[in-house]
C-alpha cells in the first residue's frame, strides 16, 4: 500500500524559510515521481514542484521559482521541499503525492490528475 506523510509545516515570518518532507512507503521510491501541491482556503489545489526520482529532474510553478527547491534521498525514501523567501501568498496546507511513471508521458507532473495516491497535508502559514 503506497502510504505517503508529509510535514514539516509551520509558521513563519515572510522572508524565512522552512523545509517540509515527504515520507513514502508501499512502493519502489526510484519507479515514482513525487509532487507537492498546495491549496489556500477557498482555493483549488495547485502544483507547487515535482520531481522525477529516475533522473532527477525538477519542475516548478512560476509562482515559487527561484524560492522553492526540492530535492530527494532515496535512501530515506523521501522527497524535501525548501520554501525559501516565504511569501504571505505560500499560506496554504501543503501536499506530497505519489505518480508512476509513465513511459513515454513528458509531463510536468505539476497537475493533481497525474497523481495516484495522496498524503495527508502539512500546513505552512507565512505571517507578514
Amino acid at each position: 500500500e503506497v502510504q505517503l506523510q508529509a510535514s514539516g509545516g509551520g509558521l513563519v515570518q515572510a522572508g524565512g524559510s522552512l523545509r517540509l518532507s515527504c515520507s513514502a512507503s508501499g512502493f519502489t521510491f526510484e519507479d515514482y515521481i513525487i509532487g507537492w501541491f498546495r491549496q489556500a482556503p477557498g482555493k483549488e489545489r495547485e502544483g507547487v514542484s515535482s520531481i522525477i526520482n529516475k533522473d532527477g529532474r525538477t519542475y516548478y510553478a512560476d509562482s515559487v521559482k527561484g524560492r522553492f527547491t526540492v530535492s530527494s534521498d532515496s535512501a530515506k525514501n523521501s522527497v524535501y521541499l525548501q520554501i525559501d523567501r516565504a511569501k504571505p501568498e505560500d499560506t496554504a496546507v501543503y501536499f506530497c503525492a505519489a505518480a508512476a511513471s509513465i513511459p513515454g508521458y513528458d509531463g510536468t507532473y505539476l497537475y493533481p490528475w497525474e497523481y495516484d495516491a495522496w498524503g495527508q497535508g502539512t500546513l505552512v502559514t507565512v505571517s507578514s
